[in-house]
């Protein structure tokens, strides 16, 4: 069984446009712009990738997942210089705001999708 590195580049590329700018955002609020840097965001969201994808074909199932969780919130506390705790508030703000992200762009879609039936 071999890592696919075609999905890997593919899932870190898309990670790096989508998620690290939601990141580096959620950083800023709670860190401030001293300690959140953007390329920052990018390590955090290049490395959890990388790393996701190996611990992945080590680890399955909710083992795995409890892995990966502490492995990004390590990624965050380490590179945004905070605790657990806050790199956790960081983590839930990411979602919260992704979340939103992909509830906008849904509607926009249905709504655009709706016009084309007209």
């Amino acid at each position: 069984m071999a890592i696919n590195l075609d999905a890997l580049l593919i899932q870190a590329i898309v990670n790096i446009v989508l998620l690290s700018p939601v990141l580096w955002i959620s950083g800023r609020l709670l860190v401030g712009k001293d300690k959140a840097k953007f390329t920052d965001a990018l390590w955090i969201v290049l490395l959890g990738a990388v790393l996701g994808a190996v611990l992945g074909f080590f680890f399955t199932g909710f083992i795995a997942s409890i892995i990966i969780l502490f492995v990004w919130l390590g990624l965050v506390k380490h590179f945004f210089d905070c605790g657990w705790l806050k790199a956790f508030a960081i983590s839930i703000i990411v979602v919260l705001i992704f979340a939103a992200i992909a509830v906008l762009l849904t509607l926009i879609g249905i709504a655009l999708w709706s016009f084309t039936l007209i």
